[in-house]
């Protein structure tokens, strides 16, 4: 069994400087050279991660970007495993001459205040078609993540007060034009209402019980 690695526990390591903790993974980024020698490095870390029985999450950005970022997904935490695929990375990259950039990788998190969490977080979890996350004690779902793992987490915190003013952000999700309808209803069915239709299809306006508004969008209807 995999043992899991606290965040204290791998800042006090010195034998991967070029892994950072964030968000309850570890991610490194590199600079290759070329895009070529960017998707060779990752060939490389794909080999040595098939050998190891354990697979990060890898992305190729050009011109020569690679990211690459680590979690145990059967516990959903940092383990020795993903140590020791950090190590043999930083190697690979060490030995293909790419540089890293340690101070590079960011997380991000967007946060939705709710006076009632079990009414909003289902409307979000369908316009985004995101599934759940992390649950309190109680079973009630606070985090929501994108099921490929490229777009941010959403969590919930519980406000006290309601806040009467209209929302001054909201999110666009614009997704592929025959899936859009689908979105739409799988949302308002999660308790979400429609707010305005008047520029569909380039995009719907949508809200969750509490008024955070959504636009779901797509490429049609923009001229």
């Amino acid at each position: 069994m995999p043992t899991i690695v606290s965040a204290p526990e791998f800042a006090a390591r010195h034998d991967v400087p070029d892994w950072r903790y964030l968000l309850g993974r570890i991610e490194a980024r590199y600079r290759a050279g070329s895009f070529d020698a960017a998707a060779a490095l990752v060939t490389a870390i794909a080999g040595a991660a098939e050998a190891a029985g354990h697979h990060p999450d890898l992305d190729v950005r050009y011109p020569d970007v690679v990211h690459v970022a680590l979690m145990t997904h059967a516990e959903q935490a940092l383990t020795d495993r993903d140590v020791e695929l950090a190590a043999t990375t930083s190697r690979l990259a060490a030995e293909a001459g790419a540089s890293s950039e340690p101070v590079a990788s960011q997380g991000l998190e967007v946060a939705i205040d709710a006076m009632d969490i079990g009414a909003v977080q289902p409307f979000w979890s369908a316009v985004l078609g995101y599934v759940d996350g992390w649950a309190d004690a109680e079973g009630q779902v606070q985090v929501i993540v994108d099921p490929a793992r490229v777009g941010p987490a959403f969590w919930f915190q519980q406000m006290d007060e309601p806040r009467p003013q209209r929302n001054r952000f909201h999110i666009d999700v614009t997704v592929a034009h025959d899936v859009a309808e689908q979105r739409i209803e799988a949302a308002i069915a999660a308790g979400g209402r429609l707010v305005s239709d008047a520029r569909a299809k380039a995009f719907w306006v949508l809200a969750d019980a509490e008024g955070n508004e959504a636009c779901v969008c797509t490429w049609q209807d923009r001229d």
